[in-house]
């Protein structure tokens, strides 16, 4: 098979995306397919770049490749540009909102829970791989609001749900200024006992982190209720898996997870390798335990979700097999899309309650009402 063009691979990147789920899949192998991973300092800094064997490169032209190098951008650009052609269509299906981590936004290589969501709802997605509570709700604005209040509003007239996913770095993932693993920090050096899960976690960095990440979320719950039509949105949030820190088997030969975007210990099983903690099963049970700890927080925040409108999908146990995970803190497509069932179960009782709570009776309490309360 002979090269494309440099031209016709710009052309690749920036073609105006498919409809169609199947179709929307199928152009992001294509681009895969003429196209090498190039690593950054961070698991989220990863470029997509012209594959020389496939694409003839042409240096007068390799400048126009700048705006579009950054695999967040061209997964972000593709998303929007496929929700406002469905949209467009008349296609009758829930319109979500959707702003997150990389759960919500793995460009391009990994079909994610937005993805794997995307046959059945039609979700304008303004998530990016590596983003952080911080930045999403307290960084840069757009036209002075929250990007997500900005999607929220530009989708006023339809949406039925808000998504939002936003722990992932604080607690498993990276600081994206430092890349330093946020495990690094949370977890003691080893003392000698393989059995003492509790005091091998650094509770006030915990709990200052855990802290923060409530009070982030209850400013997102804040800043939809304080839009009148968004009192009684459903807001879904969620947790996160138990993971597997890398090499999940003592020698590492079968674990098979080779990502071409990061380290295969970048996250989890660099930083318990540095704090000297080597037991197996201590090294999963610290995951559980933190990710335990944030459930706690979540389900704090969401209370009984009829009443708050704040509904948490449990994703614990969705991808119980090292199989399942394409690194240490994502999940393979397969992976993803039985993380993807758990929201569909919490998706499909939220909306059947907004509907059914559309014309409540004199005497109900409106779910707004209750909601405003847990702020």
């Amino acid at each position: 098979m002979g090269k494309i063009s440099y031209q016709e691979y710009l052309a690749l990147l920036t073609r105006s995306p498919e409809v169609d789920q199947d179709a929307f899949d199928r152009q992001s192998a294509e681009i895969l397919e003429y196209s090498v991973v190039k690593k950054g300092e961070g698991g989220f800094e990863f470029e997509l770049r012209p594959d020389p064997d496939k694409v003839e490169l042409d240096p007068d032209l390799e400048n126009l490749e700048n705006a579009m190098k950054m695999a967040n951008g061209i997964d972000r650009w593709r998303r929007k540009r496929r929700f406002h052609k469905r949209l467009k269509s008349g296609e009758a299906r829930p319109v979500l909102v959707s702003e997150g981590d990389s759960w919500f936004q793995f460009p391009v290589l990994i079909r994610d829970v937005i993805d794997q969501l995307g046959k059945d709802y039609l979700i304008y997605s303004v998530g990016a791989a590596g983003d952080t509570a911080k930045n999403m709700v307290y960084g840069e604005e757009v036209d002075g609001q929250r990007e997500y209040m900005a999607a929220l509003g530009e989708t006023r007239n339809h949406v039925k749900g808000f998504l939002f996913s936003a722990a992932g770095n604080d607690i498993i993932g990276e600081d994206p200024n430092t890349g330093e693993p946020a495990l690094y920090d949370l977890i003691r050096p080893f003392n000698g006992n393989p059995s003492d899960v509790d005091g091998h976690i650094d509770h006030s960095v915990l709990k200052e982190k855990v802290t923060y990440l409530k009070k982030a979320y209850r400013k997102v719950i804040s800043d939809v209720r304080a839009d009148p039509q968004f009192r009684d949105l459903p807001i879904i949030i969620h947790g996160y898996d138990y993971a597997f820190p890398y090499p999940h088997h003592p020698d590492g030969s079968k674990d098979q997870r080779r990502p071409l975007y990061a380290d295969r210990n970048g996250w989890l099983g660099d930083p318990l390798d540095r704090r000297g903690i080597e037991d197996q099963v201590l090294r999963r049970d610290l995951i559980i335990y933190l990710v335990d700890e944030l459930y706690a927080m979540l389900a704090g925040l969401s209370g009984n979700p009829k009443n708050t409108g704040v509904w948490l999908v449990d994703c614990r146990g969705a991808m119980p097999n090292v199989a399942d995970w394409n690194d240490e803190i994502h999940g393979t497509n397969a992976g993803f899309a039985k993380v993807s069932n758990r929201f569909r179960t919490t998706l499909t009782a939220a909306l059947t309650v907004q509907v059914a709570s559309a014309t409540p009776s004199a005497s109900a309490t409106p779910a707004s009402a209750v909601a405003t309360k847990i702020i």
